[in-house]
């Protein structure tokens, strides 16, 4: 087991509970998405799992091991690249790697050539499109060293079309490298698409409302999205979300 979330709640204080009672796990090599209402606190569960805020109650686990506010345990990618504007690709790529002293520059550059980015490897953030920066703030999540990858809503500021062949290079990556992958999405279609867990929240205080083990095999690509089984489930989603 990579994560355990046990019964875990969270509050500021005087403030209304965020999260209450959380139960999710992680497997090795698992790819798990997190759906819920905007405002339900699926930011936060990465907040506390990276060590920057503690829960009032509960334990995280990594490996085993409790992690309740202690930081640098996962590799975490945000919304937006938050790549460093005087850093090069190869540079940004290394940055995880770098802080944790186990830089391997032959292997980053393999990686930015895997990618299709050979030819950007000494260009500056501010050359690059939406897409390119992306993978760039991908490829530095996978070169670090955590057993954990917090994908926080990654694609959210891409058109449909860039967001689409974002999500199928991501499942081409991950497939070669089989990393554990948390993933935070507002896209039921995404989650679908890319995971073999998903769990649903309730609006806020966040817990699991339900755990739907997504029966699709691997590799798949985007003909799956037309599915009559994936369409099945959408609409189960839908539901559960509206509900919620």
């Amino acid at each position: 087991m990579i994560l355990e979330m046990n019964d875990v709640s969270f509050s500021f204080t005087n403030e209304q509970s965020i999260i209450e009672h959380l139960q999710l796990t992680v497997q090795e090599g698992e790819f798990v998405s997190i759906l819920g209402p905007s405002g339900s606190g699926k930011s936060t569960i990465f907040h506390l799992i990276g060590g920057l805020y503690q829960p009032n109650k509960g334990e995280i686990l990594l490996q085993g091991k409790k992690i309740n506010g202690f930081k640098g345990h996962i590799s975490y990618m945000p919304q937006q690249p938050a790549l460093l504007p005087w850093r090069t690709v190869l540079e940004n790529v290394v940055l995880g790697a770098e802080l944790s002293g186990n830089v391997d520059i032959e292997k980053a550059k393999e990686q930015i050539k895997r990618v299709g980015l050979e030819e950007y490897e000494n260009a500056l953030p501010h050359e690059l499109s939406g897409g390119m920066k992306q993978r760039v703030a991908f490829l530095r999540c996978i070169s670090s060293p955590q057993s954990l990858m917090c994908l926080d809503e990654p694609f959210s500021a891409l058109d449909e079309l860039t967001r689409l062949s974002m999500q199928k290079w991501l499942l081409k990556v991950w497939e070669e490298d089989r990393r554990s992958v948390l993933f935070i999405t507002h896209s039921i279609e995404e989650a679908l698409l890319l995971s073999d867990k998903v769990y649903v929240l309730s609006s806020k205080p966040a817990a699991v409302i339900k755990e739907i083990r997504v029966p699709f095999t691997r590799p798949r690509n985007e003909d799956l999205l037309v599915s009559d089984e994936l369409l099945q489930l959408k609409k189960e989603l839908y539901h559960l979300l509206k509900e919620s």
